[in-house]
């Protein structure tokens, strides 16, 4: 198996739906996430761990639907060439 340029782009998107379908409540509470973490004021440095919650939660809610859009062709490209 050659290392291509689709094998990077179908490695990003198993990623986005490996953060995609992250659960809430079973794994990001285990983390310490929780749906209301506490919110630090206006002008502080977020820290690492909040910006890392930030990033699943905007992946979750923003790449959605476009996430099966591009599994969709991801699949009939497979299909089609192999």
């Amino acid at each position: 198996m050659a290392f291509t340029l689709y094998s990077l782009i179908q490695t990003a998107i198993l990623c986005f739906n490996a953060v995609a379908v992250l659960h809430e409540e079973r794994f990001l509470s285990k983390i310490g996430s929780g749906v209301d973490h506490a919110v630090s004021g206006f002008g502080d440095d977020p820290g690492m761990k909040v910006q890392v919650l930030n990033l699943i939660r905007s992946i979750r809610t923003v790449m959605r639907v476009p996430l099966i859009i591009v599994n969709s062709v991801s699949i009939v490209l497979l299909v089609l060439f192999g």
